[in-house]
């Protein structure tokens, strides 16, 4: 199974933000560490944010929103990306992504290039990348 986050407390994301908050162009690592921490930024946090590092709500929830890694609810079970690049789709990424989609166990990605063109299809299974996968593989991946 997928690595377990804690589930979301103010306090400990306080602590987090106080401790990056001071850095230039801190709002990238408190919301890295936020995310890497508990698997999601709790939207409601983002007032606290926005106050510690004197942003506003706007900007903060724009680069959430922004930047597809980042999610704004906690993630269910295993994480998997999927390669959407074209080198992927050329290799049948699309039945991958059928095979497992409505999973209730899997939170499921797409993103738009792993940098593994030359073994595409291409995915992402709690962090680490895998090449040339199947269904087959993916089940085997999943299991």
């Amino acid at each position: 199974m997928g690595t377990e986050k804690p589930v979301w407390n103010n306090e400990t994301a306080r602590k987090i933000v106080k401790e990056k908050a001071a850095l230039p162009g801190a709002l990238l690592p408190v919301l890295h560490d936020l995310q890497t921490h508990f698997g999601y930024i709790r939207p409601n946090f983002v007032p606290e944010i926005a106050k510690a590092l004197n942003l506003s709500r706007a900007d903060v929830h724009g680069v959430i929103s922004f930047y597809h890694d980042f999610r704004d609810k906690a993630p269910t079970g295993r994480i998997v990306k999927i390669c959407r690049a074209e080198a992927c789709q050329s290799m049948g990424v699309d039945r991958l992504e059928d095979h497992i989609k409505g999973e209730s166990s899997i939170t499921l990605e797409p993103v738009y290039c792993l940098g593994n063109c030359a073994c595409a299809p291409a995915v992402m299974v709690d962090g680490k990348t895998y090449g040339r996968v199947t269904s087959e593989r993916l089940e085997e991946l999943l299991s």
